[in-house]
């Protein structure tokens, strides 16, 4: 059974297979750095100006966002790979 599967090409280990694991483990990983580096800064910014918290808070939440939709972009590529 194994080795039918093997010869018709729909391996657990096939080139798209791979392709759509690629593209979420980047797709994740990538946005996730990014948030904890915006966040990081952001709380460095509040520690050295607590006045201007509101500001900040307002930048930070838009711009996690925004690095939050490059995940999603990123899981529906790899649906794209997966399905097309």
């Amino acid at each position: 059974m194994e080795q039918e599967a093997v010869a018709t090409g729909a391996s657990i280990f096939s080139d798209k297979n791979f392709a759509v694991a690629l593209t979420i483990m980047f797709g994740s990983m990538m946005p996730a750095l990014a948030i904890g580096w915006i966040s990081s800064k952001a709380m460095e910014a509040i520690g050295r100006n607590p006045e201007a918290a509101a500001k900040i808070q307002t930048s930070l939440v838009l711009t996690v966002a925004f690095a939050e939709a490059i995940a999603i972009y990123a899981l529906v590529v790899a649906l794209i790979i997966k399905f097309v």
